[in-house]
């Protein structure tokens, strides 16, 4: 997460701190924890290829991979929020407070 990100964060009025509208699932939390392991794993190979002073190209390719997988990560828990999370506080009439949420995340996260 950016630095910008996490001093934007407080400026934020975030509807829900502590958890989902609608609950992850064992199956979605599992997806996601696995995804996040491999970027993991690629973070590490990283420090090793600066640690073994690595052509530069090879490092900036694998950092282009790891940003890669971790947009990907956000997008998908985008998706999720705005499918579900968003979705369910409509219902219950309070989707423009979460509508408006989601479009401040979305705004800092493709910034």
């Amino acid at each position: 997460m950016s630095d910008e990100f996490n001093e934007n964060k407080d400026d934020m009025k975030l509807v829900m701190d502590e958890e989902p509208v609608v609950p992850r699932t064992n199956t979605e939390k599992d997806q996601m924890l696995n995804r996040l392991k491999r970027i993991e794993g690629q973070v590490r190979g990283l420090q090793k290829m600066i640690e073994e002073d690595r052509y530069c190209v090879d490092v900036l390719v694998q950092i282009s991979a790891v940003n890669n997988a971790l947009e990907k990560v956000g997008y998908s828990m985008m998706e999720r929020h705005a499918k579900m999370c968003v979705s369910k506080a409509a219902e219950e009439g309070d989707g423009e407070a979460y509508m408006d949420e989601l479009m401040k995340v979305v705004r800092q996260f493709t910034k």
